[in-house]
């Protein structure tokens, strides 16, 4: 079809990539519910997200990222609102209030065994970053990694724990 002013979208890439992008991470989420993500077609994702195939590609590689995506602007969205220095058990606290207050999202994430997805996340808030001195990096890779531990058995277990038991269990479990 010949582009004409009538064809032709005014929305700038970056306009069309964020209606694209939303309009997919809608449509996976969607389907998340009715089937596992290994079940997920590229082009089944497109037909209900009402775009093309090359627009997918544009934006990501595969299906994994457009919950990275998704996962990471939630964890911007709650670092952004974080107080800076907080104690750990109040670190905590503000990370497992954020989990519960996207409870549904994160149960779907577990219920597809797709927990996984949120471990560069974790590291990154915890500040691991392989260039990292050796000590610093070994550190924060251990506070990272047992963190996603507590989250992912915090999931399995059917996120029964509110925030704030999550908070006094770690907090009595790193004074032992």
């Amino acid at each position: 079809m010949k582009q004409t002013a009538k064809t032709v979208s005014p929305m700038s890439n970056e306009g069309r990539n964020a209606y694209v992008t939303e309009h997919i991470t809608a449509a996976i989420l969607s389907l998340l519910e009715e089937k596992p993500l290994s079940e997920i077609s590229i082009s089944e994702l497109c037909d209900q997200a009402g775009v093309g195939r090359a627009s997918f590609y544009r934006n990501f590689q595969e299906k994994e990222d457009v919950l990275r995506a998704y996962i990471k602007g939630l964890f911007d969205e709650w670092t952004g609102e974080l107080e800076k220095d907080l104690p750990l058990d109040r670190l905590i606290f503000a990370l497992f209030s954020h989990f519960e207050a996207h409870r549904d999202f994160y149960a779907l994430l577990s219920e597809r065994g797709l927990v996984l997805l949120m471990k560069d996340v974790i590291l990154s808030a915890c500040g691991f970053r392989p260039e990292q001195e050796t000590v610093n990096a070994y550190a924060s890779a251990f506070a990272a990694y047992s963190l996603y531990g507590w989250v992912e058995v915090w999931f399995l277990r059917g996120m029964k724990e509110s925030a704030k038991e999550m908070a006094e269990l770690f907090a009595g479990h790193s004074k032992e």
